[in-house]
């Protein structure tokens, strides 16, 4: 079966005024349709480099990036973005952010109509199409740009620490939201993360990425059959076999951290 995201052999590397810098050394990730996988590390490995790689938001130093088999190119509707910071336009209410990429594709009035009245009614924001960002809590604003990214049906959903700027109980929630979209309609999702918590929680496979140069350190994959998934975060922590897993994906991390 031909996957449906791979990054093969990506290196990156970066001017500085000290010499070039090295982000990402041969890094190599196989990510097949309906596929949840997220990317954890420590700070400053090349997770948001290899992501926007990945995006076609930036060209690599070397290797490559394929779509359903095929040379990914420059960014496009099969693949949206979700970012830590919502990226709304301030001018623009709700309902005009989300269908802002339907209209950019000349999606004719009824449709984009339809797919965003969908998207209000799956993120929970029926009350709030008329409402402007300013006026939206952190939540709300990620919620927004969670249904922007959606509405266009894309082939591949890539975020970036999209809870990463949210208060704990808010964070929680979306969490459970996204939980609940991944089983619901089965999207492929590349999702980065500093919360070991949140990547075991939310994924079917882990990815652990070494310290800078960021290479590819090793791949978990997580039991579909899992009982704590029927659960929402802080129910799910009090399985063992949830605090096995954290605590593998953690030492792993740790290591790297510590240079151990």
């Amino acid at each position: 079966m031909t996957p449906k995201l791979e990054l093969c052999n990506v290196s990156q590397t970066f001017p500085t005024r000290k010499g070039r810098v090295t982000a990402l050394e041969d890094c190599s990730l196989t990510i097949q349709a309906r596929e949840f996988v997220t990317i954890v590390g420590p700070s400053g490995c090349g997770k948001s480099t290899l992501m926007s790689i990945a995006a076609g938001l930036d060209k690599p130093t070397h290797g490559s990036v394929l779509v359903n088999g095929k040379p990914a190119g420059p960014p496009g509707p099969e693949r949206s973005v979700v970012f830590q910071a919502f990226a709304l336009f301030p001018s623009m209410t709700v309902v005009q952010n989300i269908e802002f990429g339907l209209k950019i594709a000349k999606i004719d009035k009824a449709e984009r109509r339809a797919r965003v009245a969908e998207q209000l009614s799956l993120m929970g924001l029926e009350q709030f199409g008329s409402a402007f960002p300013h006026e939206l809590s952190g939540g709300m604003k990620q919620r927004v740009a969670i249904a922007r990214a959606l509405v266009v049906r894309p082939d591949i959903l890539l975020m970036d620490e999209p809870f990463g700027a949210l208060d704990a109980q808010t964070r929680a929630l979306l969490q459970e939201e996204v939980s609940r979209l991944r089983r619901d309609m089965n999207y492929t999702v590349v999702f980065i993360t500093h919360s070991v918590e949140e990547a075991v929680y939310l994924a079917d496979r882990v990815v652990v990425m070494t310290k800078r140069p960021g290479r590819i350190k090793k791949s978990i994959d997580i039991p579909a059959s899992s009982a704590w998934r029927a659960h929402n975060i802080e129910e799910a922590m009090g399985f063992q076999e949830f605090s096995d897993l954290r605590q593998e994906v953690w030492h792993l991390v740790r290591e790297e951290i510590s240079g151990v």
